[in-house]
Protein backbone atom coordinates (compact mmCIF):
# COMPACT_ATOMS: atom_id res chain seq x y z
CA UNK A 1 0.00 0.00 0.00
CA UNK A 2 1.49 3.43 -0.78
CA UNK A 3 0.68 6.87 -0.19
CA UNK A 4 -1.74 7.50 -3.34
CA UNK A 5 -4.39 6.24 -4.12
CA UNK A 6 -4.67 3.44 -6.85
CA UNK A 7 -6.89 5.64 -9.17
CA UNK A 8 -4.49 8.53 -9.56
CA UNK A 9 -1.26 6.33 -9.81
CA UNK A 10 -2.75 3.48 -12.44
CA UNK A 11 -3.07 6.01 -15.55
CA UNK A 12 0.52 6.87 -14.90
CA UNK A 13 1.74 3.26 -14.33
CA UNK A 14 0.16 2.28 -17.72
CA UNK A 15 1.75 5.05 -19.64
CA UNK A 16 5.08 3.67 -19.06
CA UNK A 17 3.64 -0.04 -18.97
CA UNK A 18 2.55 0.30 -22.65
CA UNK A 19 6.33 1.42 -23.48
CA UNK A 20 7.41 -2.20 -22.91
CA UNK A 21 8.29 -1.85 -18.90
CA UNK A 22 8.34 -4.10 -16.32
CA UNK A 23 6.20 -3.45 -13.73
CA UNK A 24 7.65 -4.60 -10.40
CA UNK A 25 5.73 -3.73 -7.54
CA UNK A 26 7.82 -6.38 -4.94
CA UNK A 27 11.10 -6.29 -3.53
CA UNK A 28 11.34 -10.00 -5.26
CA UNK A 29 10.44 -8.60 -8.38
CA UNK A 30 13.08 -5.90 -8.44
CA UNK A 31 15.42 -8.89 -7.61
CA UNK A 32 14.41 -11.27 -9.83
CA UNK A 33 14.48 -8.22 -12.67
CA UNK A 34 17.99 -7.92 -11.80
CA UNK A 35 18.88 -11.33 -11.79
CA UNK A 36 17.37 -11.92 -15.18
CA UNK A 37 19.75 -8.88 -16.44
CA UNK A 38 22.87 -9.95 -14.79
CA UNK A 39 24.71 -10.37 -17.94
CA UNK A 40 23.21 -8.05 -19.98
CA UNK A 41 22.15 -4.30 -20.03
CA UNK A 42 18.74 -2.94 -17.79
CA UNK A 43 16.95 -0.05 -17.12
CA UNK A 44 14.80 0.80 -13.83
CA UNK A 45 12.74 3.54 -13.95
CA UNK A 46 11.10 5.53 -10.77
CA UNK A 47 7.90 6.82 -11.95
CA UNK A 48 6.28 9.37 -10.25
CA UNK A 49 2.78 11.39 -9.82
CA UNK A 50 5.06 14.75 -10.14
CA UNK A 51 4.27 17.32 -12.99
CA UNK A 52 8.46 15.91 -14.42
CA UNK A 53 7.63 12.99 -14.22
CA UNK A 54 4.02 13.71 -16.44
CA UNK A 55 6.26 16.73 -18.11
CA UNK A 56 9.55 15.34 -19.01
CA UNK A 57 10.59 11.71 -17.86
CA UNK A 58 7.61 9.64 -18.94
CA UNK A 59 7.54 11.26 -22.49
CA UNK A 60 11.46 11.60 -22.97
CA UNK A 61 12.16 7.75 -21.73
CA UNK A 62 9.72 6.46 -24.27
CA UNK A 63 11.48 8.85 -27.12
CA UNK A 64 14.90 7.69 -26.18
CA UNK A 65 13.50 4.30 -26.82
CA UNK A 66 12.62 5.17 -29.44
CA UNK A 67 15.27 6.85 -30.97
CA UNK A 68 18.26 4.89 -29.43
CA UNK A 69 20.03 2.87 -31.88
CA UNK A 70 21.19 0.86 -28.79
CA UNK A 71 19.00 0.11 -26.12
CA UNK A 72 18.67 -1.91 -22.87
CA UNK A 73 17.52 -5.35 -23.34
CA UNK A 74 15.57 -5.47 -20.17
CA UNK A 75 12.79 -2.79 -19.06
CA UNK A 76 11.60 -2.38 -15.24
CA UNK A 77 9.70 0.18 -13.78
CA UNK A 78 8.77 0.80 -9.87
CA UNK A 79 6.24 3.50 -8.92
CA UNK A 80 7.33 6.03 -6.03
CA UNK A 81 4.73 6.61 -3.41
CA UNK A 82 2.55 4.00 -4.54
CA UNK A 83 4.71 0.52 -4.44
CA UNK A 84 6.91 1.32 -1.45
CA UNK A 85 9.01 -1.52 -0.73
CA UNK A 86 9.73 -2.38 -4.26
CA UNK A 87 11.01 1.58 -4.81
CA UNK A 88 12.42 0.53 -1.66
CA UNK A 89 14.59 -2.69 -2.86
CA UNK A 90 15.54 -0.48 -5.96
CA UNK A 91 17.23 2.43 -4.90
CA UNK A 92 19.38 -0.24 -2.93
CA UNK A 93 20.60 -1.33 -5.99
CA UNK A 94 21.22 2.22 -7.33
CA UNK A 95 23.24 3.18 -4.16
CA UNK A 96 25.25 6.18 -3.54
CA UNK A 97 22.96 7.94 -5.31
CA UNK A 98 20.38 9.23 -3.04
CA UNK A 99 16.41 8.46 -3.41
CA UNK A 100 14.86 10.71 -6.44
CA UNK A 101 11.58 10.54 -8.25
CA UNK A 102 11.05 10.39 -10.83
CA UNK A 103 14.60 8.57 -11.85
CA UNK A 104 16.22 6.35 -13.85
CA UNK A 105 19.47 3.68 -13.41
CA UNK A 106 21.24 2.08 -15.91
CA UNK A 107 23.00 -1.42 -15.16
CA UNK A 108 25.25 -3.63 -16.97
CA UNK A 109 26.45 -7.06 -16.53
CA UNK A 110 24.45 -6.37 -12.75
CA UNK A 111 26.49 -3.12 -11.79
CA UNK A 112 25.18 0.24 -11.71
CA UNK A 113 26.41 2.06 -14.80
CA UNK A 114 24.60 5.46 -14.81
CA UNK A 115 22.14 7.15 -13.24
CA UNK A 116 19.46 10.03 -13.79
CA UNK A 117 18.18 11.82 -11.09
CA UNK A 118 15.26 14.31 -10.70
CA UNK A 119 16.69 17.42 -10.59
CA UNK A 120 18.41 16.63 -14.42
CA UNK A 121 15.01 15.97 -15.49
CA UNK A 122 13.02 19.23 -13.84
CA UNK A 123 13.08 22.21 -16.33
CA UNK A 124 13.94 20.16 -19.34
CA UNK A 125 11.51 19.25 -22.16
CA UNK A 126 10.92 15.56 -23.34
CA UNK A 127 13.17 16.05 -26.09
CA UNK A 128 16.32 17.33 -23.94
CA UNK A 129 15.97 14.18 -21.13
CA UNK A 130 15.04 12.16 -24.60
CA UNK A 131 18.41 12.91 -25.66
CA UNK A 132 20.30 12.96 -22.58
CA UNK A 133 19.24 9.35 -22.55
CA UNK A 134 20.14 8.35 -25.86
CA UNK A 135 23.72 9.15 -25.29
CA UNK A 136 23.88 6.88 -21.95
CA UNK A 137 22.05 4.24 -23.94
CA UNK A 138 24.38 4.62 -26.72
CA UNK A 139 27.25 4.54 -24.55
CA UNK A 140 26.24 1.81 -22.00
CA UNK A 141 24.44 -0.61 -23.97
Amino acid sequence: MGYYPEEIVEPMRQDILVAGFEDLRTPEDVDRFLEKAKKSTAVIFVNSVCGCAAGAARPGLKLALEQARKKPEFLGTVFAGADLEATARAREYMQPFPPSSPSLALFKNGQLVWFMPRYEIEGRTPEEVAEIITQAFEGFC
